[in-house]
């Protein structure tokens, strides 16, 4: 995450419930809505097999640490 974004996530956090609807009013301006987005994206499924590998061996991969913050 940039420095700038960094500082909006932290001053989002600092205001007031009461000012929250404005500024997120404010906000929605300069948002403009993404269209043409096909789904799914062109990487999805990209992995071979069907998934179901994954899932019948989740306790195997769970014991090997898989997902553990090392």
């Amino acid at each position: 995450m940039s420095g700038e974004r960094e500082e909006l996530a932290r001053l989002v956090e600092e205001i007031p419930d009461e000012q929250v609807p404005r500024a997120l009013a404010e906000m929605r301006k300069h948002l403009r809505p993404v269209r043409n987005r096909p789904w799914p994206p062109a990487w999805f499924g990209s992995a071979p097999g069907d998934g179901t590998a994954v899932g019948a061996n989740s306790e195997e991969h769970l014991a090997d640490g898989f997902g553990q913050y090392k």
